[in-house]
Order: C-alpha cells, then structure tokens, then sequence
C-alpha cells in the first residue's frame, strides 16, 4: 500500500482498500467515461495540461484512473480520480485509457476526489472550501468530522469555509483571477469587501500593499469588521428558538467571551431565571 502523505487524514489508498474493486488494470474508451459531477476542481491550468499531453504522447499514461459506474448515464463510467489524464489523454488523440473500476457511493466519490485534489495541491483554496462545504451540506459532516477526514485543524477548515462568507462578486473576481486567494482572505468580514476588491485590482495591489491599505482604512474607521462565526450564528438561532428570547454570543479569544439574553418584561426575566435554575 503506497504511504499517506504526512498532514492528510486518510490517503487515496485508504480509500481504495475501503472500497469494493471490480476490476484493476482494465481498459475503457474514453468516449465511455464522464467527467466526477463531484469534481471540486473547477478550472485546470493550460500549461500544465499541455506537458502532461505532451508526456502521454510520449510515454502512455503510466497510472490508470480511477472509475465508477454511472448512476445518470447507461453504459458510462464516471470519473472519481484522475480528471486531468483524461483530459490530456484525449488531447494526445488516445482512443482507450487503462483505469480502475471500483464501487463506491456519491460520499466516497466526493471524498476521493477531494483527497486526491488536496493531496497533490491540485485546488485553489476556494475550490478546496467549496469541496469541505460540499461534504457538510450534502452529506452531514460537520467541521470536526471534515477535520478528522483531511487530516487538518478544526480552525484550518473554519478559516478555509469562512472564504465563502465574501459577497459572490469578490469570489467571482477569485474564479477569474483578477485577485488571489490570498487577497480575498484579509477582506473576509468586511462590509465593504467588494469596494475593497475593485480598488486592489484598479491599483494592482499586492497582497501585502492590500493588508496595509485595509489597517490604514480600519484606523480612520472607513471600514469595519464585523464578521460573526456561522457556527455562531447557528448556535444563536438555535438557543432563541428554544427559550423564545433573542440571544447574542460574543466569542472572544482562547474560546472566552460573552452570552447575552434580551428581554422586554419582567416574566421574561423571570423565564430565564427558571431555565438557568432548572438546570442547575
């Protein structure tokens, strides 16, 4: 069994093992294969496309990919991992590409896909967020699960999922490239994110020349920072629905910080006062 690679959870061939193969080594024509609709990865660099053509013509394709049945389209196999040979190897003109068949569900399929992704660098941070957010909408993880899973803190992935808080014309601008992943995380809760973003793609800004633009704009108190935990969120949405009074959660540093309940007359004091009593 090949070795994990250090930091990742679990590895390709961990899941693999997990997983019922039908047959190894086999062949398939490439018109009988389709893209993973659970691809994370959303755009694939041109060059690096055209040298791994241009090495296929060459030497063949050395490591097969890795398919499964389709569960949309008869008599076609889905792509779980090894999206870009498939490409080049339709870009070198082959006409049958060697793969793995194997049996896996749409949770392993996103999980082989995102692992394999992250394991050799593959997405940009947004795509990697959008691939943990995938695995927590659509299949119940929660970020503790995710982090056990990638092999990352629990804080990585908050801080990777809060990127996907920033108004969808800054993560446009990301998609596009008119700035990096590295700008858009120091306008991650911010009001005026988007006025941010235009101004650093008119002045060409850097990284660094952003960071000091947003402290200098913080100081004169043109902009503010406002960002609330989505988890935050939740939990108060959650206790207010419960109690029937508003609730606020203020998370400071080291996990200290404040909860504070908002009542209008005294028999909703006198509510609160029960619940705590009650408990205690």
């Amino acid at each position: 069994m090949n070795k994990i690679k250090k930091g990742l959870g679990r590895g390709l061939s961990s899941l693999i093992g997990e997983s019922k193969v039908e047959f190894q080594k086999n062949k398939l024509k490439i018109n009988e294969i389709i893209p993973n609709k659970f691809q994370p990865r959303k755009n694939f660099d041109e060059e690096n496309l055209t040298d791994l053509t241009n090495s296929i013509k060459e030497r063949g394709i050395i490591q097969p990919i890795i398919v499964r049945k389709s569960n949309t389209e008869n008599l076609k196999y889905e792509i779980i991992a090894g999206e870009r040979r498939w490409l080049a190897a339709q870009k070198a003109g082959l006409e049958d590409i060697p793969v793995v068949i194997t049996d896996v569900d749409d949770l392993k399929s996103l999980e082989f896909a995102i692992v394999e992704n992250v394991q050799r660098h593959n997405l940009n941070p947004l795509e990697e967020a959008q691939g943990y957010k995938r695995l927590i909408d659509e299949f119940s993880y929660d970020q503790d699960k995710v982090s056990k899973f990638i092999g990352k803190s629990r804080s990585y992935i908050t801080n990777a999922l809060r990127l996907l808080n920033l108004p969808k014309d800054v993560l446009d601008y990301v998609e596009q490239k008119k700035i990096t992943a590295g700008h858009a995380k120091i306008l991650v809760g911010l009001e005026n994110a988007t006025f941010l973003a235009n101004k650093i793609i008119q002045k060409k800004l850097s990284v660094r020349q952003s960071e000091n633009l947003v402290k200098i704009l913080k100081k004169s108190n043109k902009i503010s920072s406002k960002y609330i935990d989505p988890n935050i969120r939740d939990l108060e949405k959650s206790i207010s629905e419960k109690i029937g009074l508003n609730v606020s959660i203020k998370n400071g540093k080291n996990n200290k910080g404040i909860i504070s309940f908002y009542y209008k007359e005294m028999d909703q004091l006198n509510k609160i006062i029960e619940i705590v009593k009650s408990k205690y």
